[in-house]
């Protein structure tokens, strides 16, 4: 099997070119791979295939060139791939934004704004 470079987060891994990059992320100890979209809660693997509702990633091709909302579990890993996680800043662990969450009690079921 021939192994591809990826990066994750400006963070370099090695895989096996041609797996997801969902498995490539879990055999290098990855398991926080996003944040959820409301309350930036921290989010990781659930399934294995395009059912995944957690591991939303963007992929990115160059500076012009970014696809948003790619399931990892479905992402071909290939030499030179380059993925983001989403939902986050300044980064996946220390999300500011995680704050969200401890305001949930005040706001009632499904208020997104």
């Amino acid at each position: 099997a021939k192994t591809a470079s990826f990066s994750f987060d400006g963070k370099s891994y090695v895989g096996i070119e041609g797996d997801t990059l969902a498995s490539a992320l879990l055999a290098n100890g990855v398991h926080l791979v996003g944040r959820s979209f409301k309350y930036h809660r921290p989010r990781g693997f659930l399934s294995a295939g395009a059912e995944e509702p957690n591991a939303l990633v963007q992929i990115v091709r160059d500076d012009a060139r970014k696809t948003p909302n790619v399931r990892a579990t479905v992402q071909e890993l290939y030499d030179g791939l380059t993925a983001n996680s989403q939902n986050r800043w300044p980064s996946l662990a220390f999300d500011v934004s995680a704050v969200n969450d401890l305001a949930s009690p005040m706001f009632s079921a499904g208020f997104y704004y």
